[in-house]
């Protein structure tokens, strides 16, 4: 239909409001929705693209099957599915549920049918083998919830903030935001902020960022000492009792043991270790703690370096020492109109109480190599490469890809690579021909986003006001193309399971729309889908005011800021050696520590064959003084060298960050196995990185930030 029509954009996280121009089936504009009430007309440079995305030559417009010469052949979708539908039944009755794995990237997310259709699979065929972008970067989140626990009002909202401490996080570029964060749907928000209420913002990152150019106080630390930090701030919080002590009175368990486990990181020696001036350390404790309202927020720089649960949980005692938390009365900040109504009272909610996602009675599952931990009811994705090359009962056998290229993602993909290889059925729903999908047997060819119906359900979860979207499809089309949802469906159909969503049954018979399919994953919405839907570019429904009740009587549950394990690892940070600057790793042979870093153009592994993004590497930023030590000049290339590998990279100079630090993007090189040229194609940093080795114990995410390496040029 031409004209103008209001949808989101489904890049990132964001999901901002856009206005498309369309004619004849193509997309003439993008352009930021001005109405819409979340973010008001912002756009990045991707999303403006999208056109320009829908239209490549390159996207896939037919399904394909790989021929024994190991070239692609089109075929027809249903034909396709009957190939795979056949041989996952085989494997599932020769080899057991477990044989068969999932993995969702990050563009699953973004698609609102794409996660709950795939838990339905799994729980179909009865295997726990669900991996997912979230044990590769940010996992330690869902353990601190499961150790601390939950408070059931809610924490304190951006909006009612008067202070906030963003740790390793960069919205202003990565537009990614969590509970309390500064939204990433308008990063621009944090200036408003500072200028109309006089928000005041803590940033801690190695590098002068784009947020850190904003913020009130800003913390150059030494990469991956996040926790020395925070468990510093908490000891001065505590010794000059700082702290809500009527609510850590009323709410809170295991303080002195935490108190008793954070003695011995004082200001002296917290210092010392982050490189940070004591006095700087204590003047962003005090700040933060007098609030009086704010939040405490990490990103990926501290979660994928080491001790990213420690990190994690010790944010959670930050806000929950001060008080963080919405009291009886106070509006719930975040509604989500996609859920159903459950009780909000103003009391932690014992563990027995917590979704399944959070429930550790719930996430019994192990790894068979590691005795890894299964959280949020999925496996540890750091342990795929080794569930798919280690023989056994068990073994995964059949694995089907949506939504992501693990070999951009993952740690160690040269090894990942083997494994792919070496399975019977590879299956990837995608849009492209990556590098993962170059490996697989079939490779379904999926809708644009512009080509499906939505609804923005991550946002969901982070929207401050009672604001929901749904979309129909703009454009038609324009192959033989399948929406996920339908994937998942018809193969369950084709190895005799039924595929059964909360709100019921999926009956392929019936013929159903996405839309319907959307009412049976979420039939409990606050607003019911169908009305929803009626609201083009989404609504704010003021009628629905969510407010904290009363404790529920009877109920006992307290937020545990010492739980099981804590004390020790508080015990085995304080005992590790202090850094020595330049001498990095084990034996001290490494001169400079390796942070991970956001580029605007590209959203992890998304976004690369965009005309703005073409031929645009990742550089190696260095500090200008490391630059002329190195006898470099900026665009040369030097080769970086870790403890598991080396890659060659394009080395530029970069002012905002501290000697001894490098500074790259990941999810670029093209094939890790096979590297492109560093200066189109730019450097896969994920090479650098072993799975067997400085990894969390938890889900054994390896550190892939904060990586110790040491840099030559090439001459």
């Amino acid at each position: 239909m031409p004209g103008t029509h209001k949808t989101f954009c489904r890049i990132c996280q964001a999901l901002c409001g856009i206005d498309v121009e369309i004619d004849a089936g193509r997309v003439l504009s993008v352009r930021g929705d001005f109405a819409h009430p979340m973010s008001r007309g912002y756009t990045c440079e991707k999303g403006r693209q999208l056109g320009a995305h829908l239209h490549n030559p390159e996207r896939l417009r037919s399904c394909l099957e790989r021929r024994t010469d190991g070239t692609f052949a089109p075929i027809a979708s249903e034909a396709a599915l009957d190939a795979i539908g056949a041989r996952l039944r085989l494997i599932l009755e020769t080899h057991g549920p477990r044989a068969i794995a999932t993995y969702s990237g990050t563009a699953a997310y973004m698609n609102g049918t794409a996660i709950g259709i795939t838990r339905a699979f799994h729980e179909a065929i009865g295997s726990p083998m669900r991996f997912t972008t979230i044990t590769l970067d940010q996992p330690g989140k869902i353990i601190a919830i499961m150790r601390h626990g939950l408070w059931a009002g809610g924490g304190h909202s951006f909006e009612s903030a008067n202070v906030v401490i963003l740790i390793g996080t960069n919205p202003l570029v990565s537009a990614f935001h969590v509970h309390g964060g500064p939204p990433g749907f308008h990063p621009g928000d944090i200036r408003r902020a500072q200028r109309e209420r006089g928000l005041r913002v803590i940033v801690v990152d190695p590098r002068r960022t784009e947020t850190a150019e904003l913020a009130d106080l800003h913390l150059a630390i030494q990469p991956g000492e996040d926790a020395t930090l925070l468990a510093g701030m908490i000891r001065l919080i505590l010794a000059e009792e700082l702290h809500d002590r009527a609510f850590c009175d009323a709410h809170v368990a295991g303080l002195d043991e935490l108190r008793d486990a954070v003695a011995a990181f004082t200001e002296d020696y917290v210092a010392r270790r982050t490189g940070l001036a004591a006095e700087l350390i204590a003047e962003a404790a005090r700040l933060f703690a007098r609030g009086p309202r704010g939040v405490a927020t990490a990103g990926t720089g501290p979660n994928m370096s080491l001790h990213p649960t420690l990190t994690e949980h010790l944010v959670l005692c930050l806000d929950t020492l001060c008080g963080r938390w919405n009291r009886e009365g106070e509006r719930v900040n975040v509604p989500s109109l996609l859920t159903p109504d459950f009780p909000r009272p103003a009391q932690a909610f014992p563990p027995s109480l917590l979704p399944p996602e959070l429930n550790p009675e719930a996430n019994r599952e192990r790894s068979r190599l590691r005795q890894l931990r299964q959280i949020n009811q999925e496996m540890p994705t750091p342990a795929l490469a080794d569930e798919i090359l280690e023989p056994g009962e068990g073994q995964v056998r059949a694995l089907i890809v949506t939504g992501g290229n693990p070999l951009a993602a993952c740690a160690d993909p040269v090894r990942l690579a083997r494994a792919l290889e070496s399975l019977d059925l590879l299956v990837c729903v995608d849009i492209a021909l990556t590098p993962t999908c170059r490996r697989a047997h079939h490779v379904l060819a999926a809708r644009h986003m512009l080509q499906r119906a939505d609804v923005a359900a991550y946002q969901d979860m982070l929207y401050e006001r009672p604001f929901a979207q749904y979309t129909d499809a703009l454009v038609a089309p324009d192959g033989d193309l399948l929406d996920e949802w339908y994937v998942f469906a018809a193969l369950a159909q084709r190895m005799g399971k039924k595929l059964v969503l909360p709100g019921g049954e999926l009956d392929l018979g019936a013929k159903p729309t996405t839309l319907d399919v959307l009412e049976l994953l979420y039939p409990q919405s606050k607003v019911p889908m169908r009305t929803l839907a009626r609201y083009e570019g989404g609504h704010v429904f003021d009628d629905i005011d969510i407010r904290v009740t009363a404790p529920i009587p009877g109920l006992e549950g307290r937020l545990c800021v010492a739980p099981e394990g804590i004390a020790d690892e508080l015990h085995a940070l304080r005992a590790e050696p202090v850094p020595e600057p330049g001498r990095f790793g084990r034996d001290g042979r490494f001169t400079h520590l390796l942070i991970s870093r956001r580029m605007k153009h590209v959203n992890n592994s998304l976004c690369h064959d965009l005309p703005r993004s073409k031929g645009r590497a990742n550089p190696a930023f260095v500090n200008p003084g490391d630059l002329a030590s190195l006898g470099a000049v900026p665009g040369e290339l030097v080769e970086i060298e870790s403890d598991h590998a080396r890659v060659v990279a394009v080395v530029e100079a970069d002012d905002g960050l501290q000697p001894g630090v490098v500074s790259m993007a990941h999810a670029f090189g093209g094939d890790p196995a096979a590297p492109g040229d560093p200066r189109t194609q730019g450097t896969p940093v994920n090479v650098l990185v072993a799975t067997d080795r400085d990894f969390d114990p938890w889900v054994g995410m390896p550190r892939q930030s904060a990586i110790p390496v040491r840099l030559r040029r090439i001459s």
